[in-house]
């Protein structure tokens, strides 16, 4: 799934392959990605937008939740 981030080193919006979702623990929501040249990037999302957010279909992209989808085979 591919979403719009904020990308500070070139200040300016860049779309992106999303790669993971994350809670944390003060309750906020966010989805990550990956620049080309391997720059993290991180957009903090509504509830709804979290649930709605498909990651790592194929589960061979190396993400989080791919490895730990690996780890409980």
């Amino acid at each position: 799934m591919k979403d719009t981030f904020y990308d500070v080193k070139l200040r300016q919006k860049v779309e992106a392959e999303v790669v993971d979702k994350v809670k944390y623990e003060n309750g906020r929501y966010a989805l990550k990605a990956k620049t080309a040249d391997g720059r993290s990037l991180t957009k903090f999302v509504s509830a709804a937008d979290y649930e709605k957010a498909t990651v790592c279909a194929a589960k061979a992209c190396g993400c989080k939740a791919a490895a730990k989808a690996k780890a409980k085979k």
